[in-house]
């Protein structure tokens, strides 16, 4: 295998972002245990503060499970609006050092700063200088990874948070990754562990020493990927940007759902949601897929493509309704819908009005499409001046918000 040039790619990880910035927001929470998610019976922590995981609460835990692990925490909605706000900051600081920033969500990216260094120095003092910017211009606290490759630098962010600044010398990659336990290399899930574990498999090195032959003899292509890592063979890039695949909402329901009306009323009001993120990103879509689980944990996806655009949420709606299929009784738990196979608004003509198909059985009728958009635009505006929701469809007009801030995550 051809040598790859050199990189240097820092790895940049916000510490308990949600729960600091409560904080930060709060200076009264600071020192106690602050817990920020789902709310609910069935709520799910989305992140906890150091002092909170002192008592073993972790993210993707039921709110239930944590209130009994961590009785006198502070238990807070999330407020998305906020953390994008906080998360655009840290992005601009990012920004200063290379174009090269690739979020991967609010609170990490990875940076390659390879062109930088000419510049600013050495790939550890840029970290190091971002990480004494993003504390003095927001109050935040991130921890920071230094590698030539991209995993070990995600894996360099994690080893010693809080307000950590790892750094991976070149050439020195293995002697780094080997001593580590295999949960640690990137991808290895609960399931993938115990395999690896069934095979005496305890650190990365173990994996690494093995034939590579055998290992995706044993694993499957996983396995040969993984081999790869465990290798330090990670040659992807850096992406600065990534077009949106899909556009979608969901929720899960505090009480389960049923009944065709109740169903309906919660696909409309999705549907709805749906439509104003399509049109506030400036897209369509033609393919919907709808999700449902049931009250055993069943989950169900069901998808159609039209040849039309979809960005209606009368169409939505409709659509949302014929992917039902009649073994779905509920009551459900959570229902969802995506948009997929994105366009641009200023492509939408392309695609025309609907067209015949050559089918046996004819496509059933649908409510026919806003094709000015003057009426969706107007919805729009009014909603953004004077909040979520002011204008609906007449359906959905007594339909309970949930008890949470407006501008909480979904789900």
């Amino acid at each position: 295998m051809a040598p790859q040039p050199l990189k240097w790619i820092i790895h940049l990880d916000l510490d308990s972002f949600y729960a600091s910035a409560e904080v930060l927001d709060d200076p009264s929470l600071k020192g106690r245990p602050v817990i920020v998610g789902g709310l609910g019976p069935r709520g799910v922590i989305s992140t906890a503060s150091y002092e909170a995981r002192a008592f073993g609460v972790r993210s993707g835990m039921p709110t239930a499970q944590a209130k009994k692990l961590c009785p006198q925490g502070v238990y807070l909605w999330g407020r998305m609006a906020r953390y994008k706000e906080l998360s655009q900051e840290v992005m601009d600081i990012f920004h200063r050092y290379t174009p090269l920033v690739e979020p991967l969500s609010l609170d990490e990216a990875f940076l390659d700063v390879t062109g930088s260094i000419a510049l600013y120095g050495q790939a550890w003092e840029i970290a190091s200088r971002v990480k004494r910017e993003v504390r003095a211009e927001t109050g935040l606290i991130i921890s920071a990874g230094v590698a030539t490759q991209k995993f070990i630098a995600k894996i360099a962010s994690g080893l010693h948070k809080p307000d950590s600044l790892t750094v991976v010398p070149a050439g020195e990659e293995l002697s780094f990754l080997w001593p580590l336990d295999l949960k640690e290399l990137w991808g290895v899930g609960k399931v993938t562990l115990q395999k690896l574990r069934a095979y005496n498999l305890r650190t990365i090195g173990d994996l690494a020493k093995l034939p590579e032959g055998a290992t995706r003899a044993k694993f499957g292509e996983n396995g040969g990927r993984l081999w790869e890592l465990a290798n330090a063979r990670d040659f992807r890039e850096v992406v600065p940007e990534r077009e949106a695949k899909s556009v979608g909402a969901e929720e899960t329901y505090d009480v389960d759902i049923h009944g065709e009306e109740t169903v309906s009323r919660e696909l409309l009001a999705l549907s709805v949601r749906v439509s104003e993120r399509l049109r506030a990103a400036g897209l369509f879509g033609l393919t919907l897929t709808l999700k449902l689980r049931d009250s055993s944990f069943k989950t169900i996806t069901r998808s159609k493509t039209l040849a039309y655009p979809l960005d209606d949420y009368k169409i939505l709606h409709s659509l949302a309704k014929e992917l039902i299929p009649p073994e779905a009784k509920g009551p459900f738990r959570l229902l969802g819908l995506q948009v997929s196979k994105l366009g641009p608004q200023k492509n939408k003509n392309y695609y025309g009005p609907p067209v015949e198909r050559n089918s046996l059985f004819p496509e059933p009728e649908r409510p026919a499409p806003d094709p000015s958009g003057k009426l969706a635009a107007a919805m729009d505006s009014i909603n953004l001046k004077f909040g979520r929701d002011k204008v609906k469809p007449a359906t959905l007009l007594d339909k309970p918000r949930r008890a949470r801030p407006p501008d909480s995550k979904d789900g």
